[in-house]
């Protein structure tokens, strides 16, 4: 737009661009002056001699003073506050310079002091006018020319006001036509010649009013009920809707409050995202060995990345995908922090590698975010299930200890809690032999919780993508409920895990209420833009091993608050390590056998919650494998 404007003036003025500019405001000054001069003389002429020998005293003045303050550029399309205040500044110190030079040096006591006044007035509301006259003719251009959304902004406070500043600025597609506030006293004001015309409760109606082609929301401390209510009468409008960044966000540096962003799921939590307080962890941290499993992950690359903000002496990044260990480093390796990287290819099942791994960097702390979590896939998949998530968190444990390692978190899943699929056993069954493991000089320590957004595979991701690609979204049943954390959460909760764990513990963070999978579909359409009408749904039926609700804890759980709110400590019956390791000895005997319904049936001895549909009787796979345990111990 800008190109087009300056093509459109005349060539002569483009070549002698401030020449013309100084011209033009010397012809300002001097009008200014003569007007003054008649207003002095009821609109006569006297003293023509003494007008006209100073006018070019004046002018000179006023245009040095003007380039000082940085007033003789031209580009008035861009004119704002600062720049009306910058002509006030100028043409107050010009006319001192004016008086002293007229009055102190050249002796001219002549000169009507009411025209000292009467010209400052006038030429400052030239020079201003005319900058204000050229903002709204390229202003009127560029709306003429340029399509602009017309937007609504929810919000009329001192956020909306930087808003409205930004989207003043010519190219930024935008045209606001109102504001609604959730303050009722504020109808009829104005912020920077915007109108508030109504509440928030009157968006749906407005918006149709207004014909708005998307909505604003520039409330950055809005709480997540107030979010949500801004959410639902956005909804209603059938608009496209944006928000403004947090206030955190914000403060931190982070973004911009004129950088919008799509009202994100986490907006519709249903509560507000826990703040975890990591000022403790950073002192266990720092200059410390650090080993993360499963790194290349949604959580063990979060993981990393809030590690090494911490500095530590050295971070271990350990994962079986070449392809996401290659990514990773290469992100990290631009936010070392003073620390080194070390990135190794290897399969945490491999005892003999991870030993060879431990014993070279003799980690300190380990996080252990490697596990098989898709539930559908390990119901097909027992015997890997047992092997990655419990044969091979047992051997890591061994090698962590002969190493002297001292502390090791177990990262869990809400699907340990009365388990009905295959992971979820398995998770359980990791969760006792932690919590099981003597007290020598290992703490270990496991964290539970729920549904990650965002994560690789999770139910939001595979959503988006089917609205993405314009297929129905699947849902499993219209009544499936989870409980849902950030990222940031769950890491969080991790790294305070490592800090004030006891051994033997697991810790629970607070999610809140189970959110609805179908309406989380809903939500996910909306923001998309899409309603009901264009997107079907399909409900497929509970998956094998898949639960209608998960749950945090079992009955037989004392759930106990730490010193950290939101943050819980869950102790159970005891279980001893010996029968624990009886247990596990009998599984690796049955997952040898290789026949799915007898390491089914052991699972279920070691966890008696665990219920899941077998293949033939349940009772006789179990007595069978009763039998073949009986004689392997008699051989033995």
């Amino acid at each position: 737009m800008l190109d087009r404007y300056r093509l459109q003036m005349p060539g002569f003025v483009l070549k002698h661009r401030a020449w013309f500019i100084a011209s033009f405001q010397a012809l300002l000054v001097l009008c200014s002056l003569v007007l003054a001069w008649l207003l002095r003389f009821d609109f006569s002429l006297p003293h023509r001699l003494l007008l006209f020998g100073t006018a070019p005293v004046l002018i000179v003045i006023r245009l040095v003073v003007l380039s000082q303050f940085g007033l003789m550029h031209g580009w008035w399309q861009y004119t704002d506050v600062s720049d009306a205040i910058d002509v006030l500044k100028a043409v107050l110190t010009g006319s001192a310079v004016f008086f002293f030079l007229m009055f102190a040096v050249l002796g001219v006591v002549s000169f009507p002091r009411s025209i000292y006044i009467l010209e400052a007035v006038l030429s400052m509301v030239m020079l201003a006018g005319v900058r204000l006259f050229f903002r709204i003719v390229a202003e009127s251009i560029r709306r003429g020319t340029t399509p602009e959304k017309r937007v609504l902004l929810v919000g009329a406070g001192f956020a909306g006001q930087m808003v409205i500043r930004e989207i003043e600025r010519p190219g930024s597609g935008y045209h606001v036509v109102g504001c609604v506030d959730d303050d009722g006293s504020k109808s009829g004001i104005r912020l920077r010649g915007v109108p508030v015309i109504g509440t928030i409760n009157e968006l749906p109606i407005l918006a149709k009013t207004h014909k708005v082609d998307e909505i604003l929301i520039a409330i950055p401390s809005a709480t997540k009920a107030q979010m949500r209510k801004f959410v639902e009468l956005c909804e209603r409008t059938g608009v496209r809707f944006k928000t403004v960044p947090t206030r955190q966000d914000i403060l931190s540096g982070q973004v911009r409050i004129d950088e919008f962003r799509d009202v994100q799921l986490e907006d519709l939590l249903g509560r507000d995202p826990v703040e975890i307080n990591l000022e403790s962890v950073k002192k266990k941290i720092h200059d410390r060995v650090i080993l993360v499993t499963g790194a290349a992950g949604s959580i063990g690359s979060e993981l990393c990345r809030q590690i090494l903000e911490d500095s530590p002496q050295k971070l271990v990044s350990v994962d079986q995908s070449e392809t996401g260990m290659f990514y990773l480093n290469l992100e990290l390796s631009e936010h070392k922090n003073g620390s080194q990287l070390v990135c190794c290819v290897a399969d945490v099942g491999d005892c003999e590698r991870m030993r060879a791994i431990f014993a070279e960097h003799r980690p300190e702390v380990v996080f252990h975010a490697a596990a098989y979590k898709h539930v559908p896939v390990m119901e097909k998949n027992v015997q890997e299930a047992v092997k990655n998530n419990i044969f091979a968190l047992s051997g890591l444990l061994a090698v962590a200890e002969e190493v002297s390692c001292s502390t090791f978190v177990l990262i869990s899943s809400d699907k340990a809690v009365n388990p009905t699929s295959v992971m979820g056993v398995t998770k359980r069954v990791g969760e006792l032999l932690v919590s099981s493991r003597p007290a020598n000089s290992m703490t270990c320590v496991s964290v539970r919780f729920g549904n990650v957004l965002g994560s690789n595979g999770s139910v939001v991701a595979v959503l988006q993508k089917q609205l993405r690609n314009n297929e129905p979204l699947t849902i499993t049943h219209p009544e499936i409920k989870r409980f849902f954390m950030t990222t940031r959460e769950a890491v969080s909760l991790v790294l305070q895990a490592f800090s004030i764990g006891n051994h033997g513990d697991t810790l629970l963070l607070e999610m809140g209420s189970p959110v609805r999978i179908l309406d989380l579909a809903r939500t996910l359409m909306k923001l998309s833009g899409k309603s009901e009408k264009e997107v079907k749904i399909k409900f497929t039926g509970l998956r094998e091993g898949e639960k209608l609700f998960e749950e945090l804890s079992y009955l037989a759980e004392e759930v106990h608050p730490t010193i950290f709110p939101k943050i819980n400590r869950i102790h159970g019956t005891p279980t001893h390590w010996l029968e624990v390791q009886r247990h596990l000895d009998q599984l690796r005997i049955c997952a040898s056998i290789d026949e799915v319904g007898r390491i089914r049936a052991k699972l279920k001895e070691m966890v008696p919650e665990y219920s899941y549909r077998a293949e033939g009787s349940t009772q006789e796979s179990f007595t069978q494998t009763s039998l073949i345990l009986r004689k392997a111990a008699s051989v033995g």
